[in-house]
């Protein structure tokens, strides 16, 4: 993939061009990808940007109305074929649609992970898978469905939640007790239990629980609909609704949840898409770049 190479450019008028960018022109499934307006003039309302069947308002770039942005969420389950982003906007009270097509295509994502657990953690009771989806309606309710329009990252870069080496990375195939169970929905870094992990960009603890499946995990709302959270921990050293700062200590690592042994499982949500947050970051912090 190659970033910020389609582009297009539209005259409105004499005095209007507006330049519509993506970030890629064919994008990975379980990947994100940024939509980019850059008006001469300002523009009155901010854009919207139409894409499977979803519609999503742009954001400005730094306050600025000439300049707006979208990160976009392509889900692992999509399928292999060509989208189109619509993107709408106004000026001179003409309602402008322009269309760019972008092409999903296939990840090299690792095959067939390995793993053994404890029957009752694979095969719930009804107890127990109550628990787990009533703490998903949580979730949602207080992180996933809630779009803060506060940008946390706009002029920071993100780093990893912690100095170690990942030991499985997004997107890998899961066989659970011998049978394809799922996808690995995050990247996971080893971690022994006590290890400090910290917060990889700017942002504020949405929410902070014990989960079934993750143990316990805290929820960072970077802003825009994006969503860090850091999964499997021992204990949490920050509280809900606190500012955290990049680098701010959230907590240690643990073995708490649905786990083989101690790790820290590092994960992303946009726009309630789970994506790859090593993919993200690494988006992200080429964008900024580009703008200084």
């Amino acid at each position: 993939m190659k970033n910020l190479l389609f582009a297009l450019s539209f005259c409105v008028n004499l005095f209007a061009q507006v330049d519509i960018s993506l970030s890629h022109n064919n994008i990975v499934h379980g990947s994100s990808f940024a939509v980019m307006v850059k008006s001469n003039e300002k523009l009155e309302f901010a854009p919207n940007v139409k894409f499977m069947n979803k519609t999503y308002q742009m954001f400005t770039v730094n306050g600025s109305t000439k300049n707006y942005e979208l990160f976009l969420p392509i889900s692992y389950h999509a399928k292999k074929q060509k989208e189109n982003v619509q993107v709408v906007y106004i000026v001179n009270k003409q309602i402008i649609k322009q269309n760019i097509n972008i092409e999903v295509i296939s990840g090299t994502y690792k095959q067939n992970e390995i793993l053994k657990l404890k029957k009752a953690k694979v095969k719930l009771s009804k107890k127990n898978k109550k628990k787990a989806n009533s703490e998903y309606d949580t979730v949602y309710k207080n992180v996933y469905s809630v779009i803060n329009s506060t940008n946390y990252i706009s002029n920071s870069k993100f780093s990893n939640p912690m100095d170690s080496i990942i030991t499985s990375p997004y997107g890998t195939s899961r066989v659970i007790n011998k049978t394809v169970q799922s996808f690995h929905s995050g990247t996971d870094f080893r971690a022994k239990v006590n290890t400090e992990v910290y917060a990889s960009n700017h942002g504020r603890v949405a929410l902070i629980m014990d989960r079934f499946y993750l143990g316990k995990v805290i929820y960072i709302d970077h802003g825009r609909s994006l969503y860090s959270y850091y999964a499997h921990m021992n204990h949490a050293s920050v509280i809900k609704d606190q500012i955290v700062k990049k680098g701010e200590l959230l907590g240690y690592s643990g073995k708490s949840g649905r786990i083989t042994g101690p790790h820290l499982h590092y994960a992303f949500r946009l726009y309630n898409v789970t994506v790859d947050p090593m993919q993200f970051s690494t988006l992200h912090n080429k964008l900024l770049s580009s703008k200084k």
